[in-house]
């Protein structure tokens, strides 16, 4: 949750200024962050909070949301059977099945 008093906050236009440059050497449009905020990516949402008629986020929101994001990823990573994985568990099972 971003605490207003202690977070830098920032609207999501700035936000997605800071932003490193992505595919085409452009910078995350701020509907990206939109979704971000209320989809989310991956399973992850992005925090923020309603200033007025502006959504904002925090330097220390979007850290949290990377870094979530990262291990998101990681975990799956590490979920995810490869081919070679696969092929030995089945031919682990067959084997099994025919009492070998």
């Amino acid at each position: 949750m971003i605490d207003p008093n202690s977070e830098t906050l920032l609207s999501l236009a700035d936000a997605a200024r800071l932003l490193p440059r992505r595919r085409g050497d452009k910078r995350p449009h701020v509907s990206c962050l939109y979704r971000w905020t209320t989809a989310g990516c991956k399973g992850v949402i992005l925090e923020s909070l309603q200033v007025g008629g502006t959504r904002c986020t925090s330097k220390e929101a979007l850290a949290r949301f990377f870094e979530a994001l990262t291990n998101a990823n990681l975990l799956r990573a590490q979920q995810i059977p490869t081919g070679r994985q696969r092929s030995a568990a089945t031919a682990e099972e067959q084997l099994q099945a025919e009492g070998l």
